[in-house]
């Protein structure tokens, strides 16, 4: 029996060609390369986040991180689909850092988070507490609070460290 590896995909997929790009998933390639187009500095999967599932510490790394004009640190994570496992992650993420800029880009923000659930992804991403969302690019407004390439912010913070 031939069973397709769905997580090693060699074939002619969007996937296939992230992977070969050194991304996990089209959407995140595609992110990067408007990244890459405009002049912000690419940073994709730069920082480590911690953060505390009951009983056990754990590491969370986003997908691209931006650093903000006044100095903050901005966190954009990309999703095409949105398990059951990863929606859990972010939530233990934010409880473990609260006041964090993470930021979500959906392929789909409108995609309902099984067959017999009436919560979009955007839903639930907003009762978790992640106010920016958007659909498979990063809005010109998102980009216009950080520092180009190159450019230094006003005052200098980081979230961590």
């Amino acid at each position: 029996m031939n069973k397709k590896n769905y997580f090693h995909s060699t074939g002619n997929s969007k996937r296939a060609n992230a992977l070969k790009h050194g991304y996990k998933s089209g959407l995140e390639l595609e992110i990067s390369e408007q990244i890459k187009k405009s002049e912000y500095e690419l940073r994709y999967e730069t920082e480590t986040l911690t953060y505390t599932v009951p009983e056990r510490k754990a590491k969370y790394t986003p997908d691209f991180v931006f650093v903000k004009r006044n100095g903050a640190t901005m966190y954009i994570e990309t999703k095409g689909r949105w398990t059951t496992a990863d929606r859990t992650k972010m939530k233990h993420v934010l409880q473990s850092n609260p006041g964090i800029d993470i930021r979500m880009i959906f392929q789909n923000p409108n995609q309902k988070l099984s067959k017999t659930s009436l919560t979009t992804y955007e839903t639930y991403a907003r009762k978790l507490g992640i106010v920016h969302v958007a659909k498979k690019d990063i809005p010109a407004e998102w980009m216009s609070e950080c520092v180009k390439f190159g450019e230094h912010p006003a005052d200098p913070k980081r979230f961590f460290g």
